[in-house]
């Protein structure tokens, strides 16, 4: 079947599983160039693209390395590194002399190359780092340019896809944006279930310690009467029974004044009303780990409040609370299971009815309107999804966090681990497709009848997988220098 010519050309910088290319490739782009510099990613974009990408974009060096190996091209897209701009990093920025100068690199190629247009997305503190000055800086280099710039930052959940993870992204003209628009905000419902497959194949059980703290946690929702309302702080169960001190002074304070005695004869109790009447050793095992960091004087206003908040609330509940902990005996789990946050205020305390996460904050749980932003997940970290959504608890697979970034239609790492870590580091397609379509304007005209698609990209598995090969093994043939021998796409030899 004759597929529609493309209409611009674009490199994909940083390009990880390939968001970029699944949104413009559907508004008629044809890829030209892509660097990655994680090895699997790199392999797998060839064959879900047909495009072998550069390795380390580093080794473009000068600009006469840029200009012969780097295509001319109509748009750059780049997610540049964010670790070094996330509130989860140590936020060097641009000091981080690893990742954090990678931006310098993007802005290298369009000072050599001169696209027409870009497309850069990071994390949203990278419009608040340092200051701001770390915004005003990129757009500063970009207007040196002569690119007129833009900034916004959207979230999936606001184009219908149930996932809450805003990012913050970067427009760029040389033909200038006075006709330019972000697109409009989708403000309905939306349910994770829209993404969740009954016919998978689980490939990993969920470990028996953590169903016995789900188990654990179901419980306390259970037996809380149901004229409380539930904490919106996050509930220490370590914190149930201790009195040790916290707002004048602390536990490492008095170690330090008290170096033999510690908090000996002082009347004060552990995490779960544990005895302190013992050497400083067995006190610091006593006293739960939020509070027992060397040198920690004195506690941040946030957590004075939660181990008040804490105290006072088992204080109140203390009758059903008490049988609660004499059942399950949460201090002899680990400490992340000790602790619950409640995300779903008003809603029917039935724990299979929800999205579960395991952090360090605690078990986490979740309204189904929404998946748990995808992050570079470690092995603990996939949610879980309750009983009732699913049919039985399992862990949230691969292919249904695609969806939620909506590359449904691509192949993944066939690691369960490096697919979640991989997908929790995409751009989301459906995301950059609503803001590329609007930018694109001049470049060619992609086909409009698909600005008012509503669905994620990649819901259509077959289709979509079947429209991309297509249009691929056309373009490959005539363009592609790097396309050299058959790959596997979606499952199909092309």
């Amino acid at each position: 079947m004759a597929t529609a010519a493309p209409t611009f050309e674009f490199v994909d910088l940083f390009a990880g599983l390939g968001g970029f290319h699944v949104a413009l490739e559907s508004l008629r782009g044809e890829g030209v160039f892509a660097a990655e510099w994680e090895p699997t990613l790199n392999a797998l974009y060839k064959t879900n693209f047909g495009i072998q990408p550069w390795s380390d974009i580093n080794d473009l060096d000068t600009d006469g390395d840029i200009e012969r190996e780097v295509p001319d091209h109509d748009v750059l897209t780049a997610g540049f590194p964010c670790q070094p701009f996330s509130k989860a990093g140590d936020q060097m920025g641009f000091a981080d002399t690893q990742q954090g100068s990678l931006f310098f690199k993007v802005y290298q190629i369009l000072r050599v190359k001169r696209p027409r247009r870009f497309i850069l997305e990071n994390v949203p503190n990278i419009l608040k780092h340092d200051g701001g000055r770390t915004k005003r800086k990129i757009i500063e280099m970009l207007h040196s340019l002569e690119y007129s710039v833009k900034v916004e930052h959207f979230s999936p959940h606001e184009f219908g896809i149930p996932q809450v993870r805003d990012r913050a992204y970067f427009v760029g003209s040389l033909d200038g944006l006075s006709r330019f628009e972000w697109p409009t905000k989708h403000s309905g419902p939306t349910d994770i279930t829209s993404v969740l497959r009954r016919d998978t194949s689980l490939t990993r059980s969920i470990p028996e310690r953590t169903l016995h703290a789900i188990d654990m946690w179901g419980d306390f929702l259970r037996r809380s009467p149901a004229s409380l309302k539930m904490p919106s702080f996050p509930i220490w169960s370590m914190e149930f029974g201790a009195t040790y001190p916290y707002e004048d002074e602390t536990p490492p304070g008095v170690w330090d004044r008290r170096p033999v005695w510690g908090l000996r004869q002082m009347g004060v109790k552990g995490s779960f009303g544990q005895s302190l009447e013992c050497a400083v050793d067995g006190q610091k095992e006593r006293i739960p780990s939020h509070a027992s960091r060397d040198s920690d004087y004195q506690f941040p206003r946030w957590k004075r409040a939660f181990i008040r908040q804490n105290r006072e609330f088992y204080q109140d509940n203390r009758p059903w609370i008490d049988p609660w902990l004499d059942q399950w005996k949460p201090w002899e789990m680990h400490s992340s299971f000790q602790k619950m946050e409640w995300n779903a205020q008003g809603e029917a305390r039935n724990i299979d009815n929800f999205v579960l996460q395991v952090r360090a904050s605690g078990l986490r749980i979740k309204r189904p309107t929404t998946s748990p932003s995808l992050i570079a997940f470690t092995q603990t970290q996939v949610p879980i999804l309750g009983a009732n959504l699913t049919g039985e608890r399992r862990y949230m697979t691969p292919a249904e966090c695609a969806e939620l970034q909506s590359l449904g239609g691509i192949s993944l790492p066939t690691s369960d681990i490096e697919a979640y870590k991989a997908l929790g580091n995409a751009v989301n397609a459906r995301v950059v497709k609503a803001i590329a379509e609007r930018l694109l304007e001049g470049l060619g005209n992609p086909d409009s009848s698909r600005i008012a698609d509503p669905e994620p990209l990649g819901t259509k598995h077959a289709s979509a997988a079947s429209k991309r090969t297509d249009a691929r093994e056309e373009g490959a043939s005539r363009t592609n220098p790097l396309r050299t021998e058959p790959v596997l796409v979606a499952g199909r030899s092309v």
